[in-house]
């Protein structure tokens, strides 16, 4: 299989949706003069055109809301917000609109929205830019969300996305923009709603997403060269709808189970995930459901201080270690 960057997997994934279904179109700033601020959608404008590819003015409450009203009359639009910081002034569109229009319409009416774009801390941009708000989305019934950690991940999840009736939350990385892995020419899905064991291992089970998948890999490779530690690597992938029996399953082998994300401890998605483990599986334990996220503050601006906030992979060995 070609390797291929995670940003040029979302560029595959547009281009083919966009050509596939003409009701498709991507919306945003800068999304087609600039070809997107992280270049995610570079040369659709210049093969899809400006009705289309369509640049918006810097107003997310504008666009969001102009994007879920087209996605009520037929349309499928992707929305790129710069920041995911940055929804909080389209929260009414998002959350109290398209999230409760199919519900409130007795299922007469779908909404089928993407809104996509960078949900992360560690790039030094400050507080009010840094924000992931995955917990948030998926406490309110009606969304899906979504959180891909691979190229592979990225392109087949924002497939689905685009082709699902309901309004998906899509949230990237854009550390992970870079990062390259095999990514299958042409058409292919990742089903929402599947988990994937991304190392198997037998002594403890890391479940992760995002960017926190890559770093706890980086932590089960060195615990098994170092330590002989054999960890297991469960990605979410997707936040909601929720794999259950997946995560339910790996804790239920390795009878050990830590939880690792980049967003905010408190009301986190660890925090579903370890009540799912406890009233689930709690027969199967051999030590307490733990926890390793971000520290509990805003988003350091210091770049020292900020790598330090968010869960590394020597946090990680040291959580894993402590629990053994």
């Amino acid at each position: 299989m070609p390797l291929i960057t995670y940003r040029e997997a979302l560029n595959q994934a547009l281009a083919e949706e966009l050509e596939r279904d003409p009701n498709v179109i991507l919306m945003g700033e800068e999304v087609g003069q600039f070809h997107g601020a992280y270049k995610i959608s570079e040369g659709l404008l210049d093969r899809f055109g400006p009705k289309r590819v369509i640049d918006t003015p810097i107003s997310e409450a504008g666009f969001v809301g102009l994007g879920v009203g087209a996605a009520m009359l037929g349309i499928r639009p992707v929305i790129e917000l710069m920041f995911w910081s940055f929804y909080s002034v389209a929260f009414d569109q998002i959350l109290n609109n398209a999230a409760n229009l199919r519900y409130m319409s007795g299922g007469l009416v779908n909404v089928p929205i993407v809104i996509r774009g960078p949900a992360n801390g560690g790039t030094g941009v400050g507080a009010t830019h840094s924000h992931t708000p995955e917990n948030i989305l998926a406490s309110h019934p009606g969304v899906k969300v979504v959180c891909p950690a691979t190229a592979y991940d990225a392109k087949g999840l924002l497939k689905s996305a685009i082709r699902d009736n309901d309004p998906v939350m899509f949230l990237e990385n854009t550390i992970l923009y870079n990062d390259k892995g095999e990514v299958p020419a042409g058409d292919y899905l990742v089903p929402l709603g599947l988990a994937d064991v991304k190392r198997a291992g037998t002594d403890l089970t890391i479940i992760a997403h995002g960017r926190a998948v890559i770093n706890s890999l980086k932590a089960a490779q060195f615990l098994e060269a170092e330590h002989d530690v054999s960890v297991e690597v469960v990605d979410l992938r997707s936040i909601r709808p929720l794999d259950e029996e997946t995560i339910l399953a790996s804790v239920r082998k390795t009878n050990r189970a830590l939880l690792v994300e980049e967003n905010k401890p408190f009301c986190g998605v660890g925090a579903q995930v370890a009540y799912l483990i406890q009233d689930q599986a709690f027969d199967h334990l051999d030590a307490p459901v733990k926890r390793l996220s971000a520290i509990d503050a805003p988003a350091i601006y210091s770049p020292p201080l900020e790598k330090e906030q968010l869960p590394s992979p020597q946090r990680i060995v040291e959580a894993v270690l402590k629990m053994l």
